[in-house]
């Protein structure tokens, strides 16, 4: 199993009660709603990734490796959060125009307007959102008093849910983490690129122009003149100097269980101990290595023979994952999934394919995996430590 990770390409987050306002270089995207008695305020977040790497990732993994079974989550992290709803509901759309990020921050004085703002999409005066004649299966949100917001691809006449949702309660994760695969697989020309992929509808050929994510809560919490309904929300940016970033998350099922004539057996008793056979301890950001798992019992049953049971290597069960955590935070980047974080077995024993991009360079991180034995559930944690450096 496989994940992968890219990072946007720019970002920023439009105010309706700054309507020229830019904030394309600010450290935080907001996605709040502010009580105004008269005018209720809200802001979005705007958000693309490259259209290259998304093809690189199709045309180089996913297609090269034949996997009709993948999925793309939008991930963000929250920085900051007050006055959440018993249920606040984030709708994430397929931007429908193009836009400028421009240079500007929330707090510059005067406000910095050389790019993306609530009414216009390149800078002020330049090139406004529309407010009608949209093209084809698109919409936009507000005219009026608050023209502009964005516009964004609708699911309706497309015979396919493009518009994800994610529900926010106190009991709930904060970080975004949204299921975009359907958007996605509209980022192409299907033309150009060959995906092995059986599409439920017809857009001749061209798919939708990847301009990029709008983020934003729904009609029924925007533009309401309550004061109990003001909710902020702030997610870290790509320009943030955390290691949060907003990240494109492709995970695809490349397990294969291809043991050939092996005598290798599959280790049967959940005392057991296991080691990274070849973790050199060091990879280099961008790289992509076969992480070997060798494993035997801890204490292996007593037979007249001349090798040494220790050094016999045998399979983890078919049912084993494996992880990843950064080791100062102790958050997982990447987490046990029993669709896309399965080992592998061939005639050498069982692996995982560990791609380094998503990983921030110059940090260590820590492997985990974990195993089903006799109805026990045993997770593995045996200093499996590497570093990831600039390539």
């Amino acid at each position: 199993m496989a994940v992968y990770k890219i990072f946007p390409e720019k970002d920023a987050t439009i105010y309706s009660g700054f309507p020229l306002k830019n904030t394309g270089i600010d450290q935080i995207l907001e996605i709040s709603t502010f009580y105004n008695t008269t005018n209720p305020e809200v802001s979005r977040a705007l958000i693309k990734f490259s259209q290259n790497e998304i093809e690189q990732v199709f045309e180089d993994v996913i297609v090269l490796q034949d996997s009709t079974d993948y999925q793309v989550n939008l991930k963000l992290y929250i920085a900051d959060i007050n006055g959440l709803n018993s249920d606040t509901t984030l709708e994430v759309f397929a931007v429908s125009e193009s836009y400028n990020m421009g240079t500007g921050k929330y707090s510059n004085t005067p406000e910095t307007t050389n790019g993306v703002g609530w009414t216009f999409r390149n800078s002020s005066g330049s090139n406004a959102w529309k407010n009608s004649s949209w093209v084809d299966n698109a919409t936009g949100s507000f005219s009026g008093s608050n023209e502009g917001g964005g516009t964004w691809y609708t699911g309706s006449n497309l015979g396919l849910d493009i518009t994800p949702t994610q529900i926010l309660n106190y009991t709930s994760d904060k970080d975004i983490n949204v299921d975009v695969t359907n958007i996605v697989k509209n980022f192409f020309n299907y033309d150009n690129i060959n995906l092995p992929l059986s599409l439920p509808f017809d857009l001749g050929g061209q798919g939708l122009v990847n301009e990029g994510f709008l983020i934003k809560q729904s009609d029924t919490d925007e533009f309401v003149a309550n004061r109990n309904n003001v909710t902020s929300l702030k997610y870290f940016s790509v320009d943030t100097n955390t290691i949060y970033p907003p990240e494109l998350e492709f995970k695809w099922n490349d397990s294969t269980f291809n043991t050939g004539s092996s005598l290798i057996t599959t280790i049967s008793t959940p005392r057991l101990a296991a080691s990274l056979g070849n973790n050199p301890n060091t990879f280099r950001s961008g790289s992509i290595s076969k992480i070997r798992v060798n494993s035997r019992p801890q204490f292996p049953t007593r037979v007249f023979q001349t090798a040494s049971l220790y050094t016999t290597n045998h399979y983890l069960p078919t049912h084993s994952f494996y992880a990843v955590k950064d080791l100062d935070t102790n958050e997982f980047v990447i987490d046990f999934d029993n669709s896309y974080t399965k080992l592998s077995q061939d005639e050498s024993g069982s692996f995982f394919k560990l791609y380094m991009s998503g990983l921030q360079p110059e940090r260590y991180y820590q492997i985990l995996l974990k195993t089903h034995i006799e109805d026990e559930v045993i997770i593995l944690d045996d200093n499996y430590y590497f570093k990831v450096i600039n390539g």
